[in-house]
């Protein structure tokens, strides 16, 4: 008896032997664990090589954690997500692309970086209210996005049906004297650019500001009035060009006199979209549509009838620049002054002023008025 309680004391010292190994080596893996942990959030040890981590634009933490581990920068994505979710930084992350280093790398200085735009990898490029289609896509040419003629044939030809807006555009086989089908709609403002990115997507940029615009309201005054969304920006467009400042209402309400229905001067007679063949009177027909098809006499006869405000009655067939909030919202309800109420005329001149009229002969009369003040800015 006393033999086999001897065996069974040696067998239960051996299972707290074991027991006390295995504690042991939970307690030594632990502590490795939390070595390990510290010394990768710190940073400590030796830094490596740089590298270019490219993170897409709608990438999560664990994407962003898997790309820098697979570049090398990390060594643990679940300690890297465990660690910005702990400082609550995961919004302040951002897409690009990104030079960091191999091996040692403290977290916070990987997140400093990740939080920074890679701004070397973005162009801005501002348009101001009143650009020409053919302006915008010079400009993304020379900021080296695309060609200005891919950028071109996508805004006229491309697929943006996704837009409430883009319904109401015809197409060119319903439109067949407008010159380009996206003048008007590629919205001015200062856009942040991805180098790299798609036409298509560059072009959509643009279109999702203009579709952002136009509110249900707007829709359901045009509704009202029984007035075409293009209808509401080619005439924003003048409203643009010939003011694009304090006056634009009434600007506006002169066009709307001109307009409506019994008017004695059913024509715009706008210098800026007509016959005169010169420079100085930003003639969209001369600086913009000419050049495009080589020369003022290559125009096609329908799109110069269709875009000479002395001779077509009404609205051109199409916008004549890409007009900004403030000319939209008041070509749809503009609120002019009295003397601009009734007008069917107006004239500018070299100071600033404009000049409204009921009547031709009170138009020539400030005609006069505003050559005689022209005259004194000359000297």
């Amino acid at each position: 008896m006393a033999q086999k309680h001897s065996h069974a004391a040696r067998k239960k010292g051996g299972a707290w032997k074991i027991l006390l190994a295995v504690v042991l080596l939970l307690v030594l893996a632990a502590g490795a664990a939390g070595v390990f942990a510290y010394n990768e959030i710190h940073g400590n040890g030796k830094p490596g090589t740089e590298v270019t981590v490219s993170i897409p634009q709608g990438s999560g933490v664990a994407s962003i954690a898997n790309r820098l581990k697979e570049a090398g920068v990390i060594r643990s994505t679940y300690l890297f997500r465990w660690y910005v979710g702990q400082k609550g930084v995961a919004g302040k992350l951002q897409y690009g692309d990104f030079t960091l280093q191999t091996g040692a790398n403290a977290y916070d200085a990987i997140i400093a970086v990740l939080s920074q735009y890679a701004k070397a990898d973005t162009v801005r490029i501002t348009i101001p209210e009143g650009t020409t289609a053919i302006a915008i896509a010079q400009k993304m040419e020379a900021a080296g996005l695309c060609s200005a003629e891919d950028f071109l044939k996508e805004a006229n030809e491309g697929d943006f049906s996704a837009y409430t807006f883009w319904q109401d555009v015809p197409d060119d086989a319903d439109a067949p004297d407008r010159f380009m089908k996206c003048e008007g709609y590629l919205f001015p403002e200062t856009y942040e650019f991805l180098k790299d990115d798609t036409v298509h997507n560059y072009v959509a940029t643009f279109y999702a500001q203009f579709d952002a615009q136009i509110t249900d309201e707007m829709y359901a005054e045009l509704k009202k009035q029984e007035m075409t969304l293009p209808e509401l920006i080619t005439l924003a467009s003048f409203v643009q060009e010939e003011a694009g400042n304090s006056q634009d209402s009434n600007v506006a309400q002169v066009f709307r006199n001109r307009l409506a229905e019994g008017s004695p001067y059913p024509r715009l007679q706008s210098n800026t979209s007509s016959y005169i063949q010169s420079d100085a009177d930003n003639n969209y027909l001369w600086n913009w549509v000419a050049p495009y098809y080589g020369g003022w006499d290559n125009i096609p006869e329908n799109i110069v009838a269709a875009y000479d405000t002395y001779s077509c009655k009404g609205l051109p067939a199409g916008p004549i620049s890409n007009p900004g909030l403030a000319a939209i919202q008041a070509a749809l309800d503009p609120q002019p002054d009295e003397d601009a109420k009734d007008a069917y005329f107006f004239v500018t001149d070299l100071k600033g002023n404009y000049y409204y009229a009921r009547t031709l002969s009170e138009h020539n009369a400030n005609c006069q008025t505003a050559a005689e003040v022209n005259k004194s800015v000359k000297g």
